[in-house]
């Protein structure tokens, strides 16, 4: 048996770690590959998913967790607290499991006003409420003033599985897929850049952040047998599906054209300099499922305020061990979407 710990720490072309290792990228994926990953390896260990599925008893659950350094604490559509338990939340769903307890880990940087903190504390007793969690356990710890940007939070969640459901994830996607998308595209990265560095849009751009296991619940319940489920968050649309493409071994096909996004959104992000495709979302997630699935399966999302600007995007061509997304053009044009390097937008979640 290989030993865990024998594992080479030379990993990239750095010998720091820079801003892009946390950013959903190349970098990340190399980081949690090739040091994380070898050094923690177990039956249980799951590197492609949000989420592990483990046993207790005759029962599986799933456990995630998730940390949350968010900047700016406030931003237009929610706030530091709101996205550390819908974060959770939705990374469970993810998975097809019911959400039921979280856990929260608070670093207090020293000098944070405590009206800030209570403000932010009552959004995430809400939210939990909203989405039927409970915060059942967590810890607090403060670090000097300069140390921690305000607040960061921690949360890990536990959810429950339905007997009988086969797992959903990339490996369980086939050659005739159909690639829905839940919602729309781009805005909390938009909302967080005008936050962070006080810009005027024309607009009123709010955060996509919402709970997804409503939507995702509703599948299940009507018996849709769904083969991937993936929450659009760092790296955006173009990196998660990218990421499933290379686990599952096939080539995926989307329609530019049928991405939705609000027209100013994309107005903005492009003059910018930001691609879409990839900017994070908190709201919308991309679905894989058997083609003659996806009109019930689209009829149900779009019954939900969460799913009304759900869409068809695309399918799964055929086999391709390595992996490939292409995002046809309105001109029938294609063009292969890779992994960035670096980081478009560091700190959105």
């Amino acid at each position: 048996m290989d030993d865990p710990t024998s594992c080479s720490l030379h990993h990239s072309d750095y010998n720091r770690v820079v801003m892009a290792h946390g950013g959903g990228g190349r970098l990340m994926q190399q980081l949690i590959e090739t040091l994380i990953g070898p050094l923690f390896r177990n039956p249980h260990q799951e590197l492609c998913h949000d989420s592990a599925i483990v046993p207790l008893g005759q029962e599986r659950l799933a456990f995630t967790t998730d940390s949350f350094v968010v900047k700016p604490l406030f931003f237009n559509g929610g706030d530091i607290g709101k996205i550390a338990v819908l974060g959770t939340v939705n990374d469970l769903a993810m998975a097809g499991a019911q959400p039921l307890y979280l856990s929260v880990g608070l670093i207090l940087e020293e000098g944070l006003p405590l009206q800030d903190l209570e403000r932010i504390l009552m959004s995430m007793a809400r939210t939990a409420k909203a989405a039927g969690v409970h915060l059942v356990t967590g810890d607090t710890k403060v670090v000097e003033h300069g140390s921690g940007d305000g607040l960061y939070i921690n949360t890990s969640g536990i959810g429950s599985l339905r007997a009988g459901i086969p797992p959903i994830h990339p490996k369980a996607i086939a050659v005739g897929d159909a690639v829905l998308i839940s919602g729309d595209i781009g805005r909390h990265g938009l909302a967080i850049l005008a936050a962070r560095e006080h810009l005027s849009l024309e607009s009123d751009i709010q955060s996509d952040l919402r709970d997804l296991s409503r939507m995702v619940r509703a599948l299940l319940d009507a018996g849709i047998p769904i083969h991937c489920l993936r929450d659009l968050t760092r790296g955006g649309l173009a990196s998660a599906l990218i990421e499933i493409a290379e686990t599952a071994g096939v080539q995926v096909v989307i329609e530019d054209t049928e991405i939705p996004i609000n027209p100013e959104v994309e107005e903005a992000l492009e003059l910018l300099g930001f691609d879409p495709l990839f900017v994070a979302n908190e709201g919308c997630f991309a679905l894989f499922l058997a083609a003659k699935e996806a009109p019930r399966a689209l009829e149900i999302l779009k019954l939900h305020p969460e799913g009304v600007d759900a869409r068809l995007i695309g399918s799964v061509t055929g086999l391709k061990p390595q992996g490939q997304v292409l995002a046809r053009t309105a001109f029938g044009t294609e063009r292969m979407l890779t992994r960035l390097s670096g980081e478009q937008l560091p700190r959105i979640c």
